[in-house]
């Protein structure tokens, strides 16, 4: 198994700088796929609109690689949507896509109904909190989808600066995610960053996943993703630096308890005895418990939903 993560670490990984923009762009013209960017945003008013300033300009005005940008504001409290529209994003909010299914809180729900609200060939992930953002983390893992067709997936890897220290960023990756990942799926242990926000991947292969609603969606495309189209089909690119803000212990916690379920869910396909955790603050009266449940929920492959369906007909 080390010899082809070996392998696959010689072939499928690469650095942005391997694939020009203008080849990049050329691939595009000559095959006639089309390209969607997908924000899921919540409470990120400080940060989507340069995001999306910089795309825009990058990539569609001087560069026409990106054909659709789209901000899901998965229920924000502050200008998140007036600020992405601002900067020439079309912003969709979660909840008005397929209401017949009501809409849970997280990430990876966001990321299931952005397939019915975009068109590309091509549906490219960005997070919404990233500082300092460069064209280059689009333009890296859309690259090798474009110029390669052996490629469904790709994931951008990059260093996590934390608190100043290089590489120090990612906890829930190198304490929770990387050893599941070497444990019981081996082949995916050359991914740096398997739970990194920024990944672009066919339609034809995200609309025949399943999703888990929360912070678990990550981990749990790349297992699935695995079975379904094997490993040379999956590839990673430097992209350099990711800067964002950080979470707090107790945050990353309830992340590591979503992404525990989601691994135990496709090693065994069974249910959770207790789908919550319990954590604890220090209060008035000494240590106070606090339990959050564990989302449990999956959404099914796009291809099964009727109205995905019936888009795809018309």
């Amino acid at each position: 198994m080390l010899e082809e993560v070996e392998r696959w670490l010689a072939t499928r990984s690469w650095s942005v700088n391997d694939r020009p923009l203008h080849r990049i762009l050329a691939a595009k013209q000559r095959t006639g796929q089309s390209v969607s960017v997908v924000l899921p945003a919540l409470d990120e008013e400080e940060t989507v609109g340069d995001i999306v300033a910089v795309i825009r300009h990058d990539l569609m005005r001087q560069t026409p690689l990106v054909d659709e940008i789209v901000v899901v504001d998965s229920g924000s409290t502050d200008r998140t949507a007036e600020v992405a529209a601002a900067a020439g994003a079309r912003v969709v909010h979660r909840d008005s896509v397929l209401p017949r299914i009501p809409a849970v809180p997280g990430k990876g729900e966001v990321l299931w109904r952005s397939l019915l609200v975009t068109t590309g060939d091509i549906v490219c992930f960005v997070d919404a909190d990233l500082r300092d953002f460069s064209s280059d983390f689009v333009t890296g893992i859309v690259g090798p989808l474009l110029t390669d067709p052996g490629v469904d997936l790709v994931k951008a890897m990059y260093d996590r600066p934390l608190a100043g220290a290089a590489g120090q960023g990612g906890r829930v990756t190198e304490l929770m995610a990387r050893p599941l990942l070497n444990m019981h799926w081996p082949q995916l242990a050359g991914f740096v960053q398997p739970l990194g926000g920024e990944y672009a991947a066919r339609r034809s292969l995200l609309e025949q996943l399943p999703f888990p609603v929360g912070y678990g969606v990550e981990l749990g495309m790349l297992v699935d993703a695995l079975h379904l189209v094997g490993l040379d089909a999956l590839a990673q690119v430097d992209v350099g630096v990711r800067k964002h803000r950080h979470q707090d212990g107790q945050a990353l916690g309830r992340m590591s308890a979503a992404i525990y379920r989601t691994a135990q869910l496709r090693l065994a396909r069974g249910h959770l005895v207790r789908p919550a955790l319990t954590q604890f603050e220090r209060g008035e009266n000494g240590f106070e418990p606090r339990t959050y449940s564990v989302d449990t929920e999956e959404r099914p492959p796009m291809v099964e939903i009727a109205e995905y369906a019936e888009r795809r007909v018309a």
